[in-house]
């Protein structure tokens, strides 16, 4: 087994994610400019949340991060892994395949748990039509994490970071035939959602058949590692399910509030870029990686990769959160008004957007520390952390609408993210050397934030200076071109001189092999 580059393993799945989101952005411009923040947008929005919310819920947020360490391990130890791994195949495809049949049946009644606000209107039967039509997206795309896991654990991330690119491309190309041909526009998005998770998962099975892994499902049994498994995986069941009664509780606030399921998508759009470019990116690496370490009793390598990874985060956390609240406004302005999406919309969608931007650390953060406990197969903790947010966030979505609307929902989750990570730091703190800060982490961590908190201030300033170019429709891309180059020439350039970050460390990082 190779062992994996951090840093480049990063650069990698961070590059394809990017890419991704950026597919995704050109996706929801269209779907604005088609559908505005109208029914059929709301509806088709908590349809294909529906299939999402299960999938993070089996597999990404909670079966993955048991059989990931425990897979990589295996591979580690010369054990055999691939029939550990066609085992989880084949229970959790049987799984999967009773609960697409249960959800179709019930869509009525997920539909009215998702978003109460919309019965006795147009847009409840519009989100049990498209609902039926996709729910089982959540079978494909389930596996399709299992495979994922497998090609990480043997260093393939471009294959398994490449899914979600085919995804946003295959409905860029379902809204453009639309268009031409005179297609039901929230018709022909429902059904590329099934569509989109077989075209996933042929690729994604083929790509694991590739490295010798061509899982082929048979009647499922319970072997004695199988049950290990299971029960290891349960409390992250739990915690994936604290976290989607989180997302449930934002959707019912803002399902009360016409269009505010549409302004609280769009503005998760743009805050998931940087999670999905260095969170995502960093945590489906970190857990391999760790697990591989602890299996061989590298301590040292352990701390250095925690270490790295959490500076790496540090360093482009920050800035993308200060320019997520600072220019908020232009972003939405410029990449989404336009057609049905009108000032308001944008205006709503920005301050959706910078309540989630005052997170978007803690988002990342919790992405650096929970593989920690995963890569120790230790998941119950974590589930008690969650059960505590999910009081916090539920005492504040509620609690703040009638103060301050549907953005409750957004700070909601904010806050909430902040006391989930300040519980994963403090439990972390009784761990080995692994989870411990070194003098250089240290060192660069207060110049970092103090290189993005002055490059804010440069920002706010060209911003003000751009007003008129960002409000002119033939000069505002270039305007928000300027402005977003301004913030990231400041940055680097403060962060340089002030010593928060060295490029030979950067490219020392690319270049190092660390120890199997």
């Amino acid at each position: 087994m190779k062992p994996i580059r951090l840093i480049r393993s990063i650069m990698v799945v961070g590059g394809w994610t990017l890419l991704s989101r950026g597919a995704g952005f050109a996706r929801d411009i269209m779907m604005a400019a088609y559908l505005g923040a109208g029914p059929v947008a709301e509806a088709f929005l908590i349809a294909f949340s529906l299939p999402n919310m299960f999938r993070r819920f089996f597999a990404e947020g909670a079966f993955n991060m048991a059989f990931v360490p425990m897979f990589a391990k295996k591979l580690e130890g010369g054990e055999n892994a691939k029939d550990f791994a066609r085992d989880a195949f084949s229970g959790l495809a049987g799984i999967l395949i009773l609960f697409s049949i249960l959800g179709t049946l019930a869509m009525p009644w997920l539909v009215w748990a998702m978003a109460s606000g919309f019965a006795g209107d147009e847009r409840f039967d519009l989100a049990v039509l498209y609902g039926r039509i996709g729910f089982s997206y959540i079978l494909f795309i389930s596996l399709v994490a299992l495979l994922s896991g497998v090609l990480n654990a043997f260093g393939r991330f471009t294959e398994a970071s490449f899914v979600p690119v085919l995804m946003n491309l295959m409905f860029i190309a379902s809204m453009l035939m639309a268009a031409h041909f005179g297609w039901d526009m929230g018709l022909t998005l429902a059904w590329t959602v099934p569509a989109t998770g077989i075209a996933q998962f042929a690729f994604t099975w083929w790509s694991a058949a590739r490295v010798g892994f061509a899982l082929v499902p048979s009647w499922p049994k319970l072997t004695p590692e199988l049950k290990r498994l299971f029960v290891i995986a349960a409390p992250a069941v739990l915690a994936g399910g604290v976290i989607q009664i989180n997302l449930l509780v934002g959707r019912q606030v803002a399902s009360f509030t016409e269009g505010a399921v549409a302004w609280l998508s769009y503005a998760d759009r743009l805050y998931q870029l940087p999670l999905g470019v260095v969170g995502i990116a960093i945590g489906t690496v970190l857990l391999p990686d760790l697990s591989r370490r602890l299996r061989v009793g590298d301590a040292e390598g352990g701390r250095a990769s925690f270490n790295r990874g959490t500076e790496f985060a540090l360093a482009l956390t920050f800035p993308a959160a200060v320019a997520l609240v600072v220019i908020a406004l232009p972003l939405c302005a410029v990449l989404f008004q336009r057609g049905a999406f009108g000032a308001e919309d944008t205006a709503n969608t920005a301050l959706a957007l910078a309540a989630y931007g005052l997170g978007l650390p803690a988002f990342v953060f919790q992405k650096v520390l929970q593989p920690l406990y995963y890569a120790r197969e230790d998941t119950r903790r974590p589930f008690r952390y969650a059960v505590i947010c999910m009081i916090v966030n539920a005492a504040i979505a509620i609690g703040m609408m009638p103060v301050i609307g549907f953005v409750a929902a957004a700070l909601a989750t904010t806050l909430s993210a902040w006391v989930m990570v300040w519980q994963l730091w403090r439990g972390s703190r009784a761990m080995g050397p692994e989870a411990q800060f070194d003098e250089r982490f240290i060192d660069r961590a207060w110049r970092i934030l103090l290189a993005a908190l002055l490059m804010g201030g440069v920002l706010f300033g060209t911003m003000t200076a751009l007003t008129p170019m960002l409000a002119t429709p033939g000069l505002r891309y270039i305007g928000l071109g300027l402005l977003i180059a301004a913030g990231i020439v400041s940055y680097f350039g403060i962060g340089t001189v002030i010593g928060a970050f060295r490029l030979s460390d950067f490219k020392a990082g690319l270049r190092r092999r660390p120890k199997a």
